[in-house]
């Protein structure tokens, strides 16, 4: 993805409904802390739009995003939901329904096409956690859970992180459908179905 000038970037940024109309800085994720910059960029954007992004401070879902780098903030990432699909985001989806589950999404840098793993931790032995292929991992997980109950990935801001100086990694969150309370049973269902295509996708 190209850079975008940071102009154009403000000027798509989505307003904040909580405040005076100012922007929501849940989409606007920093890079200060990343000691490998372009690897982070590199690995988030292959998510682009392939996961679901939560922001709590406007109690919204984005479906339909894309990932920029502004050239005049190059230590700053905006996530840029489609101005033109404003049905592709869910609103009044309570904080409360979103938490963090643990899991974590890492690059194998070694496999031969650079394949994505799910770093899944254990509970239990000697290791701290169990390394699985991303696609194979979730549908795991999904297969032990009640079926009214799945795994229903998306990221929040902070979930972007380094476990090291070469590592960048996605943190994943999950929404719990049965707390969202004030959503119609068809939004419910519909959250439902676009999180776990996109997770099927992955």
């Amino acid at each position: 993805m190209a850079l975008l000038d940071l102009n154009l970037a403000q000027a798509f940024e989505p307003e904040n409904t909580e405040g005076s109309g100012g922007s929501n800085r849940d989409l606007v994720w920093d890079l200060d802390q990343f000691k490998q910059q372009k690897l982070a960029q590199e690995f988030v954007l292959q998510f682009e739009n392939r996961i679901c992004v939560y922001s709590g401070s406007v109690e919204q879902i984005y479906t339909n995003y894309n990932v920029f780098f502004p050239k005049e903030e190059n230590r700053k990432i905006v996530i840029l939901p489609n101005p033109f699909a404003h049905h592709d985001i869910f609103h009044s989806v309570p904080e409360h329904a979103v938490k963090p589950t643990g899991l974590m999404i890492v690059p194998d840098y070694y496999s031969a096409d650079k394949k994505m793993m799910l770093r899944i931790p254990l509970r239990k032995g000697a290791e701290p956690y169990r390394l699985v292929p991303l696609n194979a991992g979730l549908r795991l997980i999904n297969s032990r859970r009640p079926p009214d109950q799945p795994l229903l990935p998306m990221l929040v801001k902070g979930d972007l992180r380094e476990l090291d100086q070469s590592t960048p990694s996605l943190h994943l969150h999950s929404i719990n459908l049965a707390k969202v309370g004030n959503l119609s049973a068809m939004e419910i269902a519909g959250i439902r179905a676009v999180v776990l295509d996109k997770m099927d996708r992955l």
